[in-house]
């Protein structure tokens, strides 16, 4: 097994959570999550966020709106839902158990 492989498993599985956190601060064009991301180590291609916003969209975790563009064409931003904000709730609270059980087993001799 690659290490490599497993951090990257563990990146994926906590980008729903970390793009809906980022976009939970202010609304959020997609370039704007990436950059965000990749400041902080958790590096995504355009490939990977688009369809994840859409998937978050289509659960109603989001919302959109288009802003004009001093250099193009519009731009689509999103922004939490309600429903997006308890969804973000649960998962912040299945995150903070889980970073205790391994804070608690890292501790456990």
């Amino acid at each position: 097994m690659k290490l490599e492989n497993t951090k990257a498993q563990m990146r994926k599985g906590f980008l729903e959570m970390i793009t809906l956190l980022i976009i939970s601060k202010k609304e959020a064009y997609p370039s704007d999550i990436i950059k965000s991301l990749k400041e902080n180590e958790l590096i995504v291609v355009e490939g990977t966020m688009y369809p994840l916003l859409t998937r978050l969209k289509n659960a109603e975790f989001l919302s959109y709106n288009w802003k004009e563009s001093s250099s193009g064409p519009p731009r689509k931003y999103y922004s939490l839902t309600e429903k997006g904000q308890e969804f973000l709730g649960e998962l912040t609270t299945t995150w903070q158990g889980l970073k205790n059980a391994v804070e608690s087993i890292s501790k456990t001799k």
